[in-house]
């Protein structure tokens, strides 16, 4: 093989494992690292590369008198996929270790790309369901609640699907899977089933956030990506107002309908509420992971730490701190132990983490403020309180999340050198990327 040729496929290999990880929600500093690991283990020393929201490029020059080789790829967004992004990380840390021969590495990334899941698209949606479900529960809602939010989830997913096909944008998908929400709970309490229709629309508000990338935007502020933050903050900031305007549609169509929606207030939980929280919190993260392909050895680690997160936010919040720092703390209790959790089950922290925040991503804060801002008069300037408060609790779960990486990734490492420890955590792909620089397999004539 001549050695332009090897350079080609090795650029081309490393664009295609960094598209695959990129769209599957991991930072651009990951994305970046993890190609440029891949590059230096097939001899491709210090290659140019850019990562943004919508493309990848890479390029290397041989020789200062040869023209480089530049290549291009396109990121073509695409529905989360553990299962995927577990398989991408597993052939990375293979090959890194000298196992997988670059014609081999080709071979198990197109397998991956190109096969389909063993769950099949309807038991995912069914794990949608599950997990707006396990939010009513979360939330105190009974029987009903916990049934109507699981069929109103099962129908949000299966008219995004419908509408994905269509190559609909994703912000009128939300408008829909939103609107839909609030008007299954109006009609359900329009019946006179006794439903507390503000369960159901807050439950459902969640299932829909569940999705939006606020970890990865803040991630690569944090970490000089700022071009991709910004698009990637552009992103979730239309997918919520998509939500928004779905969810105070409905509640205007339950105005004029006469239907009385409520306002969710919960107040102090006592310790038999808190056990049904972290129950409702288990159930709605591992059912996310599930419904994200996720590997099925990680639903109940995954579970298992939403609990405990919930149980430490709500503590937390009993003792007389505000909601922000609350949520901040548990998140980062979830970065803390992701990464020890994470590598016994043979997964990304990135895995752990997403599912894990879930059960506290702002879905009450929202409904709150749509309620109050509907309301009008002096309760608007509540509402945008309210509304102010869920962006900071998103900021907050970004921030704890990652803060709690930055710690836990050092720790759990030995001899590590400064630079290291401030090049940032990883939540996917290999951490010791230098000790891989040193192996002797690459080929002569590079660089």
């Amino acid at each position: 093989m001549s050695a332009t040729r090897e350079l080609n496929l090795t650029l081309d290999l490393c664009l295609r494992i960094g598209e695959l990880l990129l769209s599957s929600g991991a930072g651009a500093a990951d994305v970046t690292a993890t190609m440029q690991a891949v590059a230096w283990r097939y001899g491709v020393r210090h290659p140019e590369t850019d990562v943004t929201f919508t493309s990848l490029s890479m390029s290397h020059q041989q020789d200062p008198e040869e023209p480089p080789v530049v290549l291009i790829r396109q990121v073509k967004q695409r529905e989360i996929d553990y299962e995927d992004l577990t398989l991408v990380d597993h052939l990375v840390r293979d090959l890194l270790h000298g196992d997988v021969e670059l014609g081999e590495a080709r071979s198990r990334l197109a397998r991956i790309v190109s096969s389909g899941h063993v769950l099949p698209r309807w038991a995912a949606t069914l794990g949608w369901g599950a997990m707006a479900a396990g939010v009513g529960l979360q939330l105190g809602g009974d029987t009903a609640v916990v049934g109507i939010a699981f069929a109103a989830a099962v129908a949000i997913d299966l008219l995004q699907q419908a509408m994905g096909r269509r190559r609909i944008p994703f912000f009128y998908r939300q408008v829909a899977g939103a609107g839909i929400a609030t008007l299954i709970a109006v009609l359900a309490a329009s019946v006179g089933t006794g439903l507390d229709p503000s369960l159901v629309v807050t439950a459902n508000i969640v299932m829909l956030l569940a999705g939006i990338g606020f970890m990865g935007a803040l991630q690569d502020a944090l970490s000089g990506f700022y071009v991709t933050a910004g698009a990637r903050l552009t992103e979730a900031l239309l997918a919520t107002a998509g939500i928004i305007a779905g969810v105070s549609g409905g509640l205007q169509v339950a105005d004029l309908a006469g239907v009385e929606v409520g306002r969710l207030d919960p107040g102090a939980s006592d310790l038999k509420e808190l056990s049904v929280m972290a129950l409702g919190a288990a159930v709605s993260a591992s059912a996310f992971a599930f419904a994200s392909y996720a590997p099925r050895r990680s639903l109940l680690p995954v579970g298992v730490v939403a609990a405990a997160a919930m149980v430490i936010s709500q503590s937390v919040g009993l003792g007389g701190v505000g909601s922000t720092w609350s949520t901040a703390l548990a998140a980062f209790f979830v970065g803390l132990v992701s990464f020890g959790v994470a590598a016994r089950m043979r997964v990304p922290p990135l895995v752990v983490i997403v599912p894990a925040v879930v059960p506290m991503l702002p879905g009450l804060s929202i409904y709150r403020a749509l309620s109050l801002l509907t309301e009008g008069g002096h309760q608007t300037s509540a509402g945008l309180l309210a509304m102010v408060t869920a962006v900071s609790i998103a900021i907050a779960l970004a921030s704890g999340v990652i803060l709690g990486e930055y710690v836990a990734q050092p720790l759990g490492r030995e001899a590590q050198r400064l630079e290291n420890r401030l090049a940032g955590p990883r939540l996917v792909g290999p951490l010791r990327v230098r000790r891989v620089r040193r192996r002797p397999s690459a080929p002569a004539g590079r660089g």
